[in-house]
Protein backbone atom coordinates (compact mmCIF):
# COMPACT_ATOMS: atom_id res chain seq x y z
CA UNK A 1 0.00 0.00 0.00
CA UNK A 2 1.27 3.48 -0.89
CA UNK A 3 2.04 6.13 1.71
CA UNK A 4 -0.86 8.36 2.76
CA UNK A 5 -1.02 11.52 0.66
CA UNK A 6 -2.01 14.54 2.75
CA UNK A 7 -3.25 17.98 1.68
CA UNK A 8 -2.28 21.06 3.68
CA UNK A 9 -5.20 23.42 3.05
CA UNK A 10 -4.69 27.16 3.60
CA UNK A 11 -8.01 28.42 4.92
CA UNK A 12 -7.54 32.20 4.56
CA UNK A 13 -7.79 34.02 1.22
CA UNK A 14 -7.17 37.63 2.29
CA UNK A 15 -4.48 39.57 0.45
CA UNK A 16 -3.03 40.63 3.81
CA UNK A 17 -3.16 37.17 5.36
CA UNK A 18 -0.48 35.86 7.70
CA UNK A 19 -1.06 32.26 6.56
CA UNK A 20 1.81 31.98 4.08
CA UNK A 21 4.46 32.11 6.80
CA UNK A 22 3.15 29.24 8.97
CA UNK A 23 2.11 27.32 5.82
CA UNK A 24 5.69 27.27 4.53
CA UNK A 25 6.96 26.19 7.96
CA UNK A 26 4.33 23.48 8.31
CA UNK A 27 4.98 22.07 4.85
CA UNK A 28 8.75 21.98 5.39
CA UNK A 29 8.42 20.23 8.75
CA UNK A 30 5.83 17.76 7.47
CA UNK A 31 7.85 16.85 4.39
CA UNK A 32 10.77 15.85 6.61
CA UNK A 33 8.77 12.73 7.53
CA UNK A 34 9.03 9.53 5.52
CA UNK A 35 5.64 7.98 6.37
CA UNK A 36 3.40 10.43 4.47
CA UNK A 37 3.58 12.74 1.45
CA UNK A 38 2.24 16.29 1.41
CA UNK A 39 0.96 18.90 -1.03
CA UNK A 40 -0.27 22.43 -0.42
CA UNK A 41 -3.78 23.48 -1.47
CA UNK A 42 -4.36 27.23 -1.32
CA UNK A 43 -8.03 28.23 -1.29
CA UNK A 44 -7.06 31.53 -2.88
CA UNK A 45 -6.12 29.63 -6.04
CA UNK A 46 -9.25 27.46 -6.33
CA UNK A 47 -11.68 30.07 -7.72
CA UNK A 48 -14.59 28.51 -5.85
CA UNK A 49 -17.98 30.25 -6.10
CA UNK A 50 -20.35 30.41 -3.16
CA UNK A 51 -22.11 27.08 -2.76
CA UNK A 52 -25.16 27.18 -5.06
CA UNK A 53 -25.84 23.55 -5.94
CA UNK A 54 -29.22 21.83 -5.62
CA UNK A 55 -27.63 19.60 -2.96
CA UNK A 56 -24.20 18.39 -1.89
CA UNK A 57 -22.51 15.76 -4.00
CA UNK A 58 -23.50 13.19 -1.40
CA UNK A 59 -26.92 13.30 -3.08
CA UNK A 60 -26.26 14.39 -6.66
CA UNK A 61 -23.34 15.45 -8.87
CA UNK A 62 -22.28 19.09 -8.62
CA UNK A 63 -22.78 21.25 -11.72
CA UNK A 64 -20.30 24.09 -11.28
CA UNK A 65 -17.01 23.17 -13.01
CA UNK A 66 -14.93 24.86 -10.30
CA UNK A 67 -16.67 22.81 -7.62
CA UNK A 68 -16.13 19.62 -9.62
CA UNK A 69 -12.44 20.47 -10.09
CA UNK A 70 -12.14 21.02 -6.32
CA UNK A 71 -13.75 17.66 -5.61
CA UNK A 72 -11.39 15.93 -8.04
CA UNK A 73 -8.39 17.46 -6.27
CA UNK A 74 -9.63 16.38 -2.84
CA UNK A 75 -10.30 12.83 -4.02
CA UNK A 76 -6.56 12.28 -4.53
CA UNK A 77 -5.78 12.80 -0.83
CA UNK A 78 -5.97 10.42 2.12
CA UNK A 79 -6.15 13.08 4.83
CA UNK A 80 -6.01 16.80 5.47
CA UNK A 81 -4.26 19.41 7.60
CA UNK A 82 -6.19 22.67 7.74
CA UNK A 83 -4.26 25.88 8.40
CA UNK A 84 -6.82 27.85 10.36
CA UNK A 85 -7.22 31.52 11.22
CA UNK A 86 -9.96 32.52 13.64
CA UNK A 87 -12.66 35.03 12.65
CA UNK A 88 -15.19 35.81 15.41
CA UNK A 89 -14.64 32.47 17.17
CA UNK A 90 -14.96 30.43 13.95
CA UNK A 91 -13.28 29.51 10.68
CA UNK A 92 -13.16 31.77 7.64
CA UNK A 93 -16.11 31.95 5.28
CA UNK A 94 -13.81 30.79 2.49
CA UNK A 95 -12.94 27.61 4.36
CA UNK A 96 -16.55 26.86 5.28
CA UNK A 97 -17.53 27.28 1.63
CA UNK A 98 -14.71 24.98 0.50
CA UNK A 99 -15.89 22.33 2.96
CA UNK A 100 -19.47 22.64 1.70
CA UNK A 101 -18.41 22.31 -1.95
CA UNK A 102 -17.61 18.61 -1.47
CA UNK A 103 -18.84 15.72 0.64
CA UNK A 104 -17.90 12.25 -0.56
CA UNK A 105 -14.26 13.31 -0.97
CA UNK A 106 -14.00 14.09 2.77
CA UNK A 107 -15.65 10.90 4.03
CA UNK A 108 -13.63 8.52 6.24
CA UNK A 109 -10.46 10.56 6.02
CA UNK A 110 -8.63 12.13 8.99
CA UNK A 111 -8.34 15.87 9.48
CA UNK A 112 -5.76 17.72 11.54
CA UNK A 113 -5.31 21.45 12.09
CA UNK A 114 -2.79 24.15 12.83
CA UNK A 115 -4.25 27.43 14.02
CA UNK A 116 -2.80 30.87 14.59
CA UNK A 117 -3.93 34.05 16.35
CA UNK A 118 -4.40 35.36 19.87
CA UNK A 119 -5.59 32.01 21.24
CA UNK A 120 -4.05 29.89 18.49
CA UNK A 121 -7.42 29.65 16.70
CA UNK A 122 -8.51 27.16 19.38
CA UNK A 123 -12.20 28.07 19.10
CA UNK A 124 -12.15 27.96 15.31
CA UNK A 125 -10.47 24.55 15.32
CA UNK A 126 -13.03 23.21 17.76
CA UNK A 127 -15.79 24.46 15.44
CA UNK A 128 -13.98 22.87 12.48
CA UNK A 129 -13.97 19.51 14.28
CA UNK A 130 -17.76 19.64 14.56
CA UNK A 131 -18.10 20.37 10.84
CA UNK A 132 -15.70 17.52 10.07
CA UNK A 133 -17.84 15.06 12.02
CA UNK A 134 -20.88 16.01 9.93
CA UNK A 135 -18.79 15.40 6.80
CA UNK A 136 -17.91 11.92 8.18
CA UNK A 137 -14.24 12.79 8.60
CA UNK A 138 -12.04 11.69 11.52
CA UNK A 139 -11.11 14.83 13.50
CA UNK A 140 -7.90 14.40 15.47
CA UNK A 141 -7.41 15.24 19.13
CA UNK A 142 -3.96 16.79 18.66
CA UNK A 143 -3.50 20.15 16.96
CA UNK A 144 -0.88 22.89 16.70
CA UNK A 145 -1.78 26.27 18.20
CA UNK A 146 0.39 29.29 17.40
CA UNK A 147 -0.96 31.83 19.87
CA UNK A 148 -0.17 34.39 22.53
CA UNK A 149 3.43 35.52 22.83
CA UNK A 150 4.66 33.06 20.21
CA UNK A 151 2.20 34.45 17.66
CA UNK A 152 3.35 38.01 18.38
CA UNK A 153 6.97 37.00 17.91
CA UNK A 154 6.41 35.89 14.32
CA UNK A 155 3.46 38.06 13.29
CA UNK A 156 3.83 41.38 11.44
CA UNK A 157 1.67 42.75 14.26
CA UNK A 158 4.60 42.05 16.57
CA UNK A 159 8.29 41.33 16.02
CA UNK A 160 7.85 39.53 12.66
CA UNK A 161 10.64 37.07 13.44
CA UNK A 162 11.12 33.83 11.47
CA UNK A 163 9.13 30.74 12.45
CA UNK A 164 12.33 29.13 13.69
CA UNK A 165 12.07 31.42 16.73
CA UNK A 166 8.98 29.60 17.99
CA UNK A 167 9.39 26.08 16.67
CA UNK A 168 10.82 24.79 19.96
CA UNK A 169 7.39 25.53 21.45
CA UNK A 170 5.43 24.17 18.45
CA UNK A 171 7.47 21.06 17.63
CA UNK A 172 6.13 18.74 20.37
CA UNK A 173 2.49 19.36 19.44
CA UNK A 174 3.33 19.12 15.74
CA UNK A 175 5.02 15.75 16.24
CA UNK A 176 2.05 14.43 18.22
CA UNK A 177 -0.39 15.66 15.58
CA UNK A 178 1.55 14.16 12.67
CA UNK A 179 2.03 10.84 14.48
CA UNK A 180 -1.72 10.67 15.09
CA UNK A 181 -2.45 11.70 11.51
CA UNK A 182 -0.18 8.98 10.14
CA UNK A 183 -1.94 6.31 12.23
CA UNK A 184 -5.44 7.36 11.22
CA UNK A 185 -4.53 7.90 7.57
CA UNK A 186 -3.11 4.40 7.37
CA UNK A 187 -6.10 2.90 9.20
CA UNK A 188 -8.71 4.68 7.08
CA UNK A 189 -6.88 3.90 3.85
CA UNK A 190 -6.97 0.21 4.76
CA UNK A 191 -10.64 0.42 5.70
CA UNK A 192 -11.59 2.20 2.49
CA UNK A 193 -9.60 -0.32 0.48
CA UNK A 194 -11.34 -3.24 2.19
CA UNK A 195 -14.75 -1.66 1.64
CA UNK A 196 -14.01 -1.09 -2.06
CA UNK A 197 -12.80 -4.69 -2.47
CA UNK A 198 -15.91 -5.98 -0.72
CA UNK A 199 -18.14 -3.94 -3.03
CA UNK A 200 -16.40 -5.36 -6.09
CA UNK A 201 -16.78 -8.94 -4.83
CA UNK A 202 -20.45 -8.36 -3.98
CA UNK A 203 -21.08 -6.97 -7.44
CA UNK A 204 -19.35 -9.93 -9.07
CA UNK A 205 -21.58 -12.34 -7.16
CA UNK A 206 -24.90 -10.73 -8.13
Amino acid sequence: MSKPHIAIIIGSTRAARFADKPAAWLKEKAQARDDMTFDLLDLREQNLPFFDEAASNLWMPSQDPHAVAWQEKLAKFDGFIFLVSEYNHSITGALKNALDQAYTEWVRKPMAAMGYGGVGAARAIEHLRGIAIELQMVPLRNAVHLGGGEFMKVSPLGENLPMSEVEAVLDPSLESMLDELAWWADATMRARGSAAKGAVLASANT
